[in-house]
């Protein structure tokens, strides 16, 4: 194996794939990447047996071949040397060396054999989807993931396709994050696959640009392919629960006000909240919203603002995390909060945009 290229060129393949790449595996291999030359492209690739990264580099090859290299390494290498210099890579018996200028560096390789490769996934379905549309999927949804959940399907985002629907579902048990996206095409029946945390979060990374990106989704695996890289990750292998049933069909009261009036208003208030449960209680009463917070330390804070808000009065409790959460990733100036009474979730979302919903669970306090 043989082969020179810009600096740039190889830096942007290796920056692509190193997120799936860790220092210390069980399996020596998968602290590699594999690097696969041939037809004046390099191939390189990286993977934690669950999320699968290659990036292609337009390069010179004089010799084709394959081989795993230190991931980490190769990268610190590349990324200190002077911009647009040129770099050289060849395999000279078990060692990979790489020149640019007067710069030398021999790294140990290990056989492309024993890289894990995920070849086929056996695609049942393949939908295109606009990139801009996809990221916007993740964005409004991902922060509701669960972490290290024994629901082990928790700890992802359901993706599901109905017509010509993209819809991506994400919760943790006490509050949840809906958002969809319309479809050129309509799609065959309705779809539902469980894409893990780490595959979500490599995504929104990797996620760029304008166009369309290809969504292939297989028995076990999804695959998109973005530009110059193609994500593959393993699919959660169990059943994602009914989240239609806990969104508030039409709470019977609605609050609406300005969104970050109310923001700053929960930030403040958060200051003197429970470090552990994050309890804030929300009083509404018609066109004010009293927020209040105590912790053990007998600390009280108080917050009004005032908002859009008729029928009767009513208390609940909430974690002001999730509150804010929510409030993040809503886009416009004002916000609706849906009510029904104070042992029932709130819906939170955008006058008129019914494609983004969040969904917070009470607290008692």
């Amino acid at each position: 194996m043989k082969l020179s290229a810009t600096r740039e060129n190889l830096l942007g393949a290796l920056q692509s794939v190193m997120g799936v790449v860790e220092r210390r595996q069980t399996m020596p291999v998968l602290a590699n990447v594999l690097l696969v030359a041939a037809k004046d492209r390099l191939g390189v690739t990286g993977t934690d047996l669950e999320v699968e990264l290659v990036a292609s580099a337009e390069v010179n090859v004089q010799q084709p071949g394959e081989v795993t290299v230190p991931g980490r390494k190769l990268l610190d290498i590349v990324r200190t040397l002077p911009d647009k210099v040129s770099v050289s890579v060849s395999r000279e018996a078990e060692k990979l060396v790489v020149k640019a200028g007067r710069s030398r560096f021999s790294l140990s390789t290990l056989p492309a054999s024993e890289f894990p490769v995920v070849e086929d996934i056996n695609s049942k379905q393949v939908i295109r989807v606009t990139r801009a549309g996809f990221r916007r999927l993740i964005e409004k949804t991902h922060f509701a993931m669960a972490q290290q959940d024994v629901r082990y399907y928790l700890n992802g985002t359901l993706l599901e396709t109905s017509g010509k629907v993209l819809r991506a579902v994400a919760t943790d048990g006490h509050r949840l994050s809906l958002c969809e996206t319309e479809l050129s095409e309509a799609t065959a029946g309705q779809q539902q696959v469980i894409v893990p945390r780490k595959g979500i979060l490599e995504l929104q990374r990797i996620l760029s640009g304008d166009g369309d990106l290809e969504l292939s989704i297989g028995t076990n695996h999804v695959r998109a392919q973005i530009g110059e890289i193609r994500f593959t990750s393993k699919l959660i292998d169990g059943k994602f629960p009914e989240y239609s049933r806990v969104i508030p069909a039409s709470p019977g009261r609605v609050m609406s006000a300005a969104r970050d009036t109310l923001r700053q208003a929960l930030q403040r208030t958060s200051i003197l909240s429970n470090e552990k449960y994050r309890g804030i209680r929300l009083h509404f009463t018609e066109g004010l919203l009293i927020v209040q917070a105590h912790n053990p330390e007998q600390e009280e804070a108080e917050d009004q603002v005032e908002v859009n808000f008729k029928g009767s009065d009513i208390e609940v409790g909430f974690n002001v995390t999730y509150l804010l959460d929510a409030l993040a990733a809503v886009d416009a100036d004002t916000v609706e909060v849906g009510l029904t009474d104070a042992n029932s979730s709130c819906l939170i979302r955008a006058p008129g945009d019914a494609s983004v919903k969040f969904v917070v669970m009470p607290m008692r306090l």
